[in-house]
């Protein structure tokens, strides 16, 4: 079979993919060029030097970072770090100058720890104090643009703290602009709602561009320029003629000036390291990023941006999303999407600043939004009880306080829960462990307590192994796993089956865990029971009745999946790492398997959970070639430079209108899709069907299926099975 050729990278990608990484950073600058204006404003800088950061981190960071698909700008969760740096720095130009003074500070140092290879620090803080961070950072964004949106002069929220501007949200309600809030109201109703909409054409329109092309005319209709406040039109003024160096380091003597460099210095390197990472496990190719090399590009990025009075930049979340989602393969997305904005800069300032103030802050009450959902603390109890205390605990901190006692708080609960549970203090910052090298296979002896503070030790000894062997974990004289932990174990497992080797752990059984979460924190009990006790959900004694009534065998339990769907086409820019109620079923034809997979799309905070109910077909006595076939909507044409051109057939009018199809080798698959199984396909309710390696997906719907779905889904499934293996013209194999 046909092993998918991994891009490129440098001039060599450019040549190869600059269509597909055009398209995709384009997209990415409709998304980036309102949230650049919109974070630069709240974090009390002009506005235009969102957009100067932007175009940095694309023109400047692509050609040195040590990712491939992060897209580099501002960031929302460094909002509250920026405003408080330029107000307790003076306020005004004077604050943006000796601000910008201190991010340049941060950023020598920045490129100095990349060099010392610090980009594994990252693994220090636990996963419930930086999403507690984050989530707290999302509130104070709330906490401020609430006022924006209902038209308030931002002059009126200077120098008030978060809970303060909470306690003013009434005041404001009252006296609030009505054109002004209409406007804003009308934007979060288009960002909430879009998303609610179906339709995949749809679905792939960026929101914030839907929000200025609506918002903007409107401004216009009502004549904001003229009848409203300056303060509520975005200004730009002259950019260019303010583009220079701008840094000033008046204040290097002062403690206020060094607070700002180590909150700059803590929160940038987290969050962009945090990210990489993230955005690596959607990469289609799996590639691994140095985090060391991008830690160095993004110093590097920001050294420059404030120099010339821009933000302090990250490898951003929800932009990165977004550009694997819309087909990027190399890091010249990156750079296009700053190309793109260059050029807005040019030429569209005028237009620019048609935008209404209410409309960015409507935009970042929605980042807010998302870094502090309900579901972000539904998300951290599923983990453990105790994972929230610290989420919660490190969210009340920081929003009372600042950003740096809020996290040393987290963390210091999180040691607290540990000294509780008996871990001892010899083991807080220690990895203790035997290896022994068996020859084909390593032994791993876990001691006391495997924790995030100790994850240095162990992450090392990996590092050493040979991944391509048998690795056996025993966590006999085990007392204590952590939840980060747990995250490093899965992650390690999924490197070494990549490298064509296996993790077996030892000893779980003895461990209670904390929640039913399979990463979840789980420590030695002596009572705990030796076996696993299922209790079946509804939809699981109701799929169990079924598979009595259809003779089918079922697994309720969930199960790793990672690479059993790895390469088809729906995990490309997703991850699948669990799949549950499985249903087997085996006929003289082939292997049937129905399952509810978690898709994953997005990462972090822009990351979205689905459940769908998949029906793969193996063990099939036919030669099939790699294919993707799904419904045709209005988006597909719009999309086949980043997805694969559409193979139609001139004769089946209908089946082409029908369904778009693709497949890296065309000439097999017009030999494939016979007369037969196109008539069958035209006939039939509409379908997603996939097949990687001689294996077929079917799925109906992105959601669960009832049982009578299963059972038709699978009916399908036989029914063109059956058509495949009627005598078929010959099929090259894909070498």
């Amino acid at each position: 079979m046909k092993t998918v050729e991994i891009p490129k990278d440098g001039w060599a990608g450019l040549k190869q993919h600059w269509t597909g990484d055009a398209v995709s950073g384009f997209l990415v600058f409709l998304l980036a060029l309102p949230l650049s204006l919109g974070i630069a404003k709240a974090s009390e800088f002009p506005p235009a030097m969102g957009v100067l950061t932007a175009m940095v981190g694309g023109l400047f960071v692509s050609f040195f970072a040590g990712s491939r698909l992060t897209i580099k700008g501002p960031a929302a969760g460094l909002i509250t770090i920026c405003a408080g740096a330029v107000m307790e720095m003076g306020g005004g130009l004077e604050g943006w100058h000796f601000a910008l003074g201190a991010i340049l500070v941060a950023a020598f140092i920045q490129i100095f720890l990349g060099w010392l290879r610090f980009g594994s620090l990252s693994d220090f803080f636990p996963h419930s104090v930086v999403h507690g961070m984050l989530a707290a950072i999302g509130l104070i964004i709330f906490s401020k643009q609430i006022h924006i949106l209902l038209g308030i002069d931002p002059a009126t929220l200077k120098g008030k703290e978060p809970l303060e501007l909470f306690q003013m949200i009434p005041d404001s309600i009252v006296h609030e602009d009505v054109r002004v809030t209409l406007i804003g109201m009308i934007s979060l109703l288009i960002i909430f709602g879009l998303p609610l909409l179906k339709g995949k054409v749809v679905k792939k329109v960026p929101a914030p561009i839907v929000v200025l092309l609506v918002t903007i005319p409107l401004a216009w209709l009502m004549d904001f320029k003229h009848t409203e406040p300056a303060f509520d039109m975005v200004k730009i003024g002259d950019f260019w003629g303010d583009v220079g160096f701008n840094a000033s380091f008046g204040m290097i003597g002062t403690f206020v000036f060094w607070k700002y460099v180590l909150m700059f210095l803590f929160v940038n390197s987290l969050e962009s390291l945090l990210t990489v990472k993230a955005i690596d496990s959607l990469d289609p190719w799996k590639r691994i990023s140095n985090p060391n090399k991008d830690l160095m590009a993004v110093g590097a990025g920001n050294a420059l941006s404030a120099a010339l009075g821009g933000l302090p930049m990250i490898s951003e979340v929800a932009r990165s999303s977004a550009n694997i989602s819309f087909g990027a393969r190399t890091r010249w997305s990156n750079f296009f999407h700053g190309f793109f904005l260059l050029i807005a800069m040019l030429l569209f300032i005028p237009v620019i600043e048609m935008i209404p103030n209410t409309a960015l802050a409507a935009l970042l009450i929605a980042v807010g939004y998302r870094l502090a959902s309900p579901n972000e603390f539904f998300k951290t109890y599923k983990i453990g009880s105790e994972q929230l205390v610290i989420f919660v605990v490190t969210i009340i901190v920081t929003v009372s306080t600042d950003l740096l006692i809020g996290v040393a708080a987290g963390i210091l609960m999180k040691f607290v829960f540990h000294v509780l549970n008996g871990v001892p203090f010899r083991s807080l910052f220690k990895a203790h462990y035997e290896l022994s090298d068996q020859g084909d296979e390593y032994l791993i002896k876990i001691k006391e307590s495997a924790l995030f503070s100790n994850l240095l030790g162990f992450k090392k000894v990996f590092s050493k192994l040979d991944l391509s062997k048998k690795i056996v974990v025993d966590f006999s004289d085990a007392h204590l796993l952590d939840h980060s932990f747990m995250e490093y174990l899965h992650h390690i497992e999924d490197e070494c089956t990549h490298a064509g080797g296996a993790v077996v752990s030892v000893g779980f059984d003895r461990f209670k865990p904390f929640s039913n979460h399979p990463l979840a924190a789980r420590k030695f009990s002596i009572d705990h029971q030796n076996r696993i006790e299922i209790k079946l959900s509804p939809r699981q004694l109701e799929l169990r009745k079924f598979a009595e009534s259809q003779e089918w065998q079922f697994y309720p339990q969930r199960v790793r999946a990672s690479l059993k769907y790895k390469d088809f086409p729906i995990s490309h820019g997703n991850k699948i790492p669990y799949e549950e109620n499985i249903l087997i079923q085996y006929s003289d034809m082939a292997k049937m398997e129905a399952a509810d997979i978690t898709l994953l799309e997005g990462a972090r905070q822009a990351q979205q959970e689905l459940s769908i109910t998949i029906i793969q077909v193996s063990e099939i006595d036919a030669l099939i070639p790699d294919f993707a076939l799904e419904p045709e909507g209005l988006w597909s044409k719009l999309f086949e430079s980043i997805s694969g051109r559409d193979i139609d057939f001139d004769n089946h009018p209908k089946f082409s209108e029908k369904y778009y199809l693709r497949g890296v080798h065309e000439a097999n698959v017009r030999l494939f899709f016979s007369e037969p199984l196109i008539r069958f396909l035209e006939n039939r309710e509409e379908m997603h069907i996939e097949c990687h390696r001689n294996r077929l997906l079917f799925y109906k719907k992105r959601n669960l299926l009832e049982p009578d779905e299963i059972l038709y889904t699978v009916k399908f499934a036989e029914d063109f099975v059956s058509l495949i293996l009627q005598p078929q013209p010959n099929i090259v194999t894909q070498e």
